[in-house]
């Protein structure tokens, strides 16, 4: 029942990810956004949500797991409400900040609950297998419940309709989570400096390569906003370095697994949330599916990512290790990319995009769950929350980056807003996502080979272990 409750608020985030893809367009008409600007409605996400991760991921460890899992729902909950009620840019953009603050205490909660909850090895592949079909699972259900909503009660509804499903999680918490431990002692000595630094920085950083699309890459909100956002990480390092209990100990970063892993992470979700705005971007304006038919339309990528998740990945993991999974899974969803843009034309069908649609569910799914294997393999129980918070602020960078990258690209040089001037520039981009992830492939290769099975005879230790057992002492 915990695992299902943790896989549960898992769905409730991937939901919400992929309904307001789909709700895009309506939003942008609905409340003047420009072409560009409406990519706010998920940067907004990420600024939030990638600024406070650090520290969602230090009060997980000091603060307790179930306290900062009710109180990441509570505030999804409440940001999900103002978002369906916002009649002006602004107000949703903020709500939607305030809905990745929430997830920045969710997502490393629900991580440590599970590292700490499952054995590593076959146990925890089996949950983080679970954990990743709910995640394909949501995807699915918010492609077509966004197209479903959109077309028949309006884009508010896809907002609506996590504020049920983040408070009644919320209160099931408190029947079915394990009470936190007593080292959840509270805020005493915890690294102020640290945090505000890591989170203004972060915010910064994140600001700034949402901004570039829209006020270009020279201007002093975007440039601006990168320098002074690098410039706070730096001080950061340095500041961590220093302190006696530091918000993110610089140790976990020289650990080869956990550094390859932001590393791979972010390339994956920069090309991720690139491939989707690339096949929401061709299905509507070149293709102009309805929001509902959009919808559908993106369901056996998510099905197909659902059922590998569950059924393959947890196989894998235990007979190939991590590194092999994770290479094979970044290698086959650039390889899936590929085959979808491939498929695409002005006078394009569904059906031309099945194959790519499928390969890139596939792999993808299988390189989802092993990122998170990887990340949250051979760190101590104590950290667990801040190591989950590491590895998802290079996600949510990464994919803030990405976004605004291939947004850039995307729409560089258009001329005109006609179906093949618009899938030219989709192309480009989906070219290029395709070649970042194989790139994300290549790093995945410095992940340690897993070590090799003993053979022959038992050790000695276990030998005499073995003889002795039930003899008293």
């Amino acid at each position: 029942m915990t695992l299902a409750l943790l896989a549960f608020t898992q769905l409730i985030v991937a939901l919400d990810y992929n309904i307001v893809y789909v709700a895009l367009p309506d939003i942008g008409s609905a409340l003047g956004f420009t072409s560009q600007s409406v990519q706010w409605v998920v940067s907004a996400y990420a600024v939030g949500l990638g600024g406070l991760l650090l520290f969602g991921g230090r009060a997980v460890d000091r603060i307790g797991a179930r306290r900062m899992f009710m109180l990441g729902l509570l505030l999804y909950g409440i940001a999900s409400l103002a978002g369906g009620l916002a009649t002006g840019t602004g107000t949703l953009v903020a709500a939607r900040a305030v809905q990745g603050a929430g997830g920045a205490l969710l997502t490393p909660a629900t991580l440590a609950l599970i590292y700490g909850g499952f054995a590593e090895g076959p146990e925890r592949n089996r949950a983080l297998g679970a954990w990743g079909m709910a995640g394909s699972g949501g995807l699915a259900a918010g492609s077509l419940l966004g197209g479903v909503l959109t077309n028949y009660l309006g884009w508010e509804s896809v907002f609506f309709v996590n504020v049920p499903l983040a408070l009644g999680a919320a209160a099931a918490a408190v029947w079915l989570l394990p009470a936190d431990p007593p080292r959840s002692a509270g805020w005493g000595g915890f690294d102020l400096p640290g945090a505000v630094l890591a989170t203004a920085g972060s915010v910064l950083l994140v600001f700034g390569l949402a901004s570039g699309p829209e006020t270009g890459w020279g201007s002093v909100q975007a440039a601006g906003s990168l320098a002074a956002g690098a410039a706070l990480m730096a001080l950061l390092l340095v500041v961590e370095s220093r302190t006696r209990d530091p918000l993110m100990p610089l140790r976990l970063l020289r650990t080869r697994s956990l550094a390859t892993t932001m590393a791979v992470i972010a390339v994956f979700q920069g090309t991720l949330g690139a491939g989707y705005y690339v096949f929401t971007s061709y299905l509507q304006p070149v293709l102009g599916y309805s929001s509902l038919e959009a919808g559908l339309a993106f369901l056996p990528l998510t099905l197909t990512c659902m059922f590998t998740a569950v059924k393959v990945v947890p196989v894998m993991l235990g007979r190939w290790g991590v590194r092999t999974t994770l290479v094979t899974g970044m290698f086959g969803a650039a390889a899936g990319i590929a085959v979808l843009v491939a498929g695409m034309s002005v006078n394009g069908s569904f059906w031309a995009l099945i194959p790519g649609s499928l390969i890139w569910g596939v792999f993808g799914g299988i390189a989802f769950v092993a990122l998170f294997a990887a990340a949250g393999s051979g760190i101590a129980p104590e950290e667990q929350g801040v190591a989950s918070g590491v590895a998802t602020s290079a996600k949510e960078i990464g994919g803030a980056m990405g976004l605004a990258a291939f947004v850039a690209i995307a729409t560089a040089g258009a001329t005109a807003s006609t179906p093949t001037d618009v899938l030219d520039g989709l192309q480009t981009a989906g070219w290029v996502a395709a070649a970042v992830t194989a790139v994300g492939g290549l790093l995945a290769l410095v992940l340690k080979r897993p070590a090799p099975a003993p053979e022959g005879p038992a050790p000695v230790s276990e030998e005499i272990t073995s003889s002795l057992e039930g003899v008293k002492p």
